[in-house]
């Protein structure tokens, strides 16, 4: 015969302060874990979503990104008018040409600076991105030294908003427009045109990279292929989503480090689960005995009281949830190992999320309560029940 849950609950009731501080300690653990998994969660859909799936990324064999990637411009013209890249509505090739470079902004939080991605494009290159929409102001005119940034570099860096100016290369150049997109990633982007982009930071024959858009699924294996084992050309060529997918690695170190530190307070938590459990037996020594009398086997007091335990983190899990909800669809950025710039996102505190939570913290109540539950079972009736 099982003991009812009601009795756990109950006595749960009755120590209050210290089922709230044993609870406490166990959410504030679930909650490190939580916020270090929102951030890699977060990361991972910004860039997952990111990427046009016709969209073929080619950079010069052997570099790691676009950044590192000495593109030649005489590639570009050799390669954009291969078979199976779309047209566009002119008939032109629809193959952009683009430099990546990297210049300091200072933010809100940084306000010694933070690496954001500037991005030299032709026409056809914003044309491709067509998710990318004005929020205000125009796109920048060719030949003209005019951005058009992020909506999340203008929420973020004071310096790039609209009307503003920003000094890099060989000059000033003013902010004309501020666009947004689905895409997240695309959003810490600023954009200008290539052939001043490249003009004053001294590249305009090696550029980084160029972005095909192939005319169907069909095509764009093919087209990678060719391009991959083209010798005459020596570059690498990848999907657009395969190249954001890579980038997530940088949540990685995020990961370990909040799954490090959440567990090493999960050991003081559970510690903590254990000494609550342990003081429970003791001073329900009587109410132990006096159950053996009615019956009950020293399995269902074993059971009873690890169901207890269970019952406490589950209380803590729920609080950490609570604690952490507050950071879902906040805004905050990482620098790239791919770019070195900073990428902006939104923390996701999804339901997997909170149930990785939930699951921890019952881990945590079973390795607390195992031990004193055990230590419950075992006490003998009559010695139990002359204990006061």
């Amino acid at each position: 015969m099982a003991i009812p849950i009601s009795y756990n609950l109950r006595n749960l009731a009755v120590r209050k302060t210290t089922t709230i501080m044993t609870a406490l300690g166990i959410g504030l653990t679930v909650s490190v874990l939580l916020a270090a998994s929102a951030m890699t969660e977060g990361l991972r859909l910004a860039f997952e979503s990111s990427g046009h799936p016709l969209h073929v990324l080619v950079t010069r064999k052997g570099s790691t990104s676009e950044l590192s990637s000495n593109f030649a411009r005489s590639v570009y013209n050799d390669l954009r008018h291969k078979p199976g890249i779309a047209r566009g509505a002119d008939g032109e090739p629809m193959a952009s040409l683009e430099l990546v470079q990297v210049i300091n902004l200072p933010s809100v939080e940084s306000p010694d600076g933070m690496n954001v991605t500037l991005r030299g494009l032709l026409p056809v290159g914003l044309q491709m991105r067509e998710d990318m929409k004005l929020k205000a102001g125009r796109w920048f005119s060719q030949g003209r030294r005019e951005l058009v940034v992020g909506d999340s570099i203008a929420k973020r860096y004071p310096a790039a908003r609209l009307g503003g100016k920003l000094t890099f290369g060989r000059g000033d150049w003013e902010i004309v427009g501020v666009f947004e997109s689905p895409q997240m990633a695309r959003n810490s982007e600023i954009l200008a045109d290539l052939n001043q982009t490249a003009g004053d930071f001294g590249r305009p024959e090696v550029l980084s990279s160029a972005l095909l858009r192939a005319a169907d699924e069909v095509a764009l294996r093919a087209l990678i292929n060719d391009l991959s084992f083209d010798q005459r050309l020596n570059v690498d060529a990848r999907t657009e989503k395969e190249h954001f997918a890579e980038q997530t690695s940088s949540g990685d170190l995020i990961r370990f480090l909040g799954t490090f530190v959440a567990l090493i307070m999960g050991v003081g938590s559970c510690f903590a689960a254990m000494n609550t459990m342990y003081a429970a037996v003791a001073r329900r020594s009587k109410e132990i005995g006096t159950l053996r009398v009615l019956g009950f086997s020293r399995a269902a007091i074993l059971g009873s009281f690890f169901i207890e335990s269970i019952l406490l983190a589950l209380a803590g899990g729920m609080l950490g949830i609570l604690l952490v909800l507050p950071l879902n669809g906040l805004t905050t950025g990482l620098g790239s190992n791919s770019t070195f710039a900073e990428i902006a996102f939104q923390l996701r505190v999804t339901p997997a999320t909170m149930m990785s939570g939930m699951v921890f913290a019952t881990v945590l109540g079973a390795a607390g309560g195992l031990l004193p539950a055990f230590s419950a079972a075992r006490k003998q009736i009559l010695s139990a029940l002359r204990q006061l």
